[in-house]
């Protein structure tokens, strides 16, 4: 039946017995596809009958359905016509998440949760303006409201008592892992019912713990005296904010959706839907996994959930072990996630110290405030979040920490190019926006060891912020250095021992060093002699660089970062303020949004490989020798 789906309107000569013969199809469907590529499929397998019923209810791509951050998505590829997940998240495969470029039924594809209800609420008031009919739907979870936006976006969808728009809480009790905080707790009182006083009991506490609005929620609840209605359906919470509240909806029974989602569709003014769903629904080893359901696998066994292949120690869990470590040294050492423990490698910090682990939901900005609070309180807090997710925390980061000189220890995981998440997980911004932030310093190690000595390195400080990152994925051998200049270990001295002044100084950025030894080894073979160093803190620029670069006749800088602002950048304003007037070349990511494809894929595409970049510096080496004949024009530029 699925094969026969081309499109929305396939789903309409559907009788309801075929509906649910069509969903248990998916799910087949589902489990055989993303158990070969990898992928989100927990979310997706508790989406099933929601997204039919949407699309059966709705006429997308007029009507604009929206899913926040975009991994619950791939039902919804499936029905307008997308059904090829042979090469999902490589290249020249489906997106991950929604993607504009693939259908006119995607709208966001920028994979940062909360946003959904503000893009809902500028796409509702832009119908209003140009006088459209068309409906606006926003599919947000329950992890995703934990999320500061979120609530800022409900605040001026309920100023507009007759402006349409549907919001569809898709409530699985997760995120990556069980949602907490206040308002999980009010969703549980949703989903449980069991009376007036027993919520008001409950809702007393965490509105009271709910910013600005809880408490006049509170005592409007208290004073509301709705009865039997209450002791039915508690909603006041959402009522009160004027909004219309459906629900609680079983999320698996089709014709119970297409009721709530058409009487919202009629209302003519917001309405939230409250649909409880099964994260995994219908596949064993994702409902036994506790951890998260199987939010996002690898290449699994379809029959027993179990990984085809372990890729070995990886980066967050070499800081993950050293973590726990910490903690056993040190009491004040306390931890912070924004609703990924375990994707950040802070599940077994958790797991031996329990009381000293925060998770805030997803809500990086309050996070960072808060790390903040904790460190002037007496701790040192180790805030772990995906590279790309700081971002938005920055103005926290600057004002809050900085400012105020907080020992705040923030570790990057997911940095550089992540690759198959595409544009918007890519971890490539961090060292540029970072630099502006005065104080603040910027670890990048190389290896596991590195990892280890780096962010003890980091800890230690407690008067400035920290910021250890790290790669995706399986860390490599260990890179030994051969000695020492200032605080940057030398990991390769120029081959030609009677070379007075080596040609190429070649500043390796933390999980590239292997690539520029490698570069190092291209240009020995042209008779160039090269030092290779690592920085190892690359914020602030060591001031032992400057000298070193004096004494070579060409700098090259090497980051898995955006070359706009990032380490070459600085690199070169450091020796200016020196008076070194050296050539220097800085290699990185140019300043463009990337597609999804494997990272050794993305890294050939953008021409930040060995063999690009010592074609490069090859033919600038032959051009200060004067030895320059046009034969290097053959070698591949810097693709900005």
């Amino acid at each position: 039946m699925l094969s026969g789906i081309t499109g929305p309107r396939d789903l309409d000569r559907l009788a309801p017995e075929q509906l649910v013969q069509l969903a248990a199809e998916i799910r087949t469907f589902l489990v055989d596809a993303v158990s070969k590529t990898g992928g989100h499929l927990g979310p997706n397998l508790g989406v099933v009958e929601l997204t039919i019923a949407l699309h059966r209810v709705f006429e997308s791509p007029r009507d604009k359905v929206l899913w926040d951050t975009g991994h619950q998505s791939y039902v919804h590829k499936l029905l307008t016509g997308r059904q090829d997940f042979a090469r999902l998240k490589m290249k020249g495969g489906l997106s991950g998440y929604p993607a504009r470029a693939e259908s006119d039924h995607d709208v966001i594809e920028n994979s940062h949760a909360s946003t959904v209800l503000g893009w809902a609420d500028g796409l509702a008031k832009a119908n209003e303006l140009l006088g459209r009919q068309d409906h606006v739907v926003a599919v947000i979870g329950d992890g995703a409201l934990t999320g500061g936006m979120a609530w800022e976006a409900l605040n001026n969808i309920a100023a507009a008592k007759d402006r349409p728009l549907v919001i569809v809480v898709n409530d699985n009790e997760r995120s990556y892992a069980p949602t907490i905080g206040g308002l999980a707790s009010h969703l549980s009182t949703l989903r449980t019912t069991d009376g007036y006083e027993r919520f008001l009991a409950r809702g007393k506490d965490l509105l009271g713990r709910t910013p600005v609005v809880g408490k006049p929620l509170y005592e409007t609840l208290h004073g509301a005296k709705k009865g039997l209605k209450d002791v039915i359906a508690p909603q006041g919470m959402f009522e009160d904010l004027g909004l219309k509240y459906v629900g609680p909806i079983d999320g698996h029974d089709i014709e119970a959706l297409e009721s709530a989602l058409s009487r919202a569709k009629r209302f003519g003014g917001p309405v939230i839907i409250h649909c409880l769903t099964e994260k995994g629904r219908g596949y064993q080893p994702a409902l036994q996994d506790e951890a998260d359901r199987f939010h996002a696998v690898g290449k699994i066994h379809p029959d027993t959930g179990l990984p085809i292949a372990s890729s070995g120690l990886d980066w967050t869990s070499v800081f993950g072990e050293e973590m726990v470590k910490l903690g056993e040294e040190r009491q004040d050492i306390v931890a912070i996630t924004a609703a990924m423990l375990q994707p950040v490698g802070l599940d077994r910090f958790a797991k031996a110290f329990p009381d000293r682990v925060y998770d805030v939901g997803i809500a990086e900005q309050h996070g960072a405030v808060s790390a903040a609070g904790l460190a002037s309180g007496g701790v040192h807090p180790v805030f772990a979040v995906y590279a790309t997710f700081l971002n938005r925390a920055f103005d926290q980061v600057l004002m809050d920490v900085a400012l105020h000189r907080c020992g705040v220890t923030f570790v990057l995981d997911r940095a550089g190019i992540t690759g198959t998440d595409g544009a918007s997980h890519n971890g490539m911004w961090d060292m540029s926006i970072l630099q502006v932030v005065p104080g603040l310093r910027i670890a990048a190690p190389r290896d596991a060891d590195q990892v280890r000595a780096q962010l003890r390195e980091a800890v230690a400080v407690d008067d400035a912020p920290t910021v250890v990152r790290f790669s995706k994925g399986a860390v490599g051998p260990a890179v030994q250095a051969v000695g020492r200049i200032g605080g940057m270990d030398v990991l390769r001295a120029p081959a030609r021992a009677d070379a007075d002044r080596p040609d190429v100084l070649l500043v390796s950025v933390g999980a590239l060093a292997p690539m520029c030894l490698e570069i190092a080894d291209l240009l020995d073979k042209q008779g160039i002699s090269t030092t290779v160093v690592d920085p190892r803190w690359v914020k602030p620029v060591d001031e032992a660089l400057a000298p070193l670069a004096e004494r070579h006749r060409v700098v090259v800088t090497v980051e898995d970062n955006s070359r706009v602002g990032g380490v070459g950048s600085a690199v070169a304003q450091a020796l200016r303020d020196a008076g070194v007037d050296v050539p220097l070349r800085d290699f990185g990511i140019p300043p463009r949004f990337l597609d999804h494809a494997s990272r050794n894929e993305v890294l050939a595409e953008i021409g930040l490989t060995a063999p690009d970049i010592a074609r490069q510096v090859t033919g600038l080496v032959a051009r200060l020798d004067g030895r320059y004949d046009g034969a290097e024009q053959t070698a591949e530029p810097v693709r900005d």
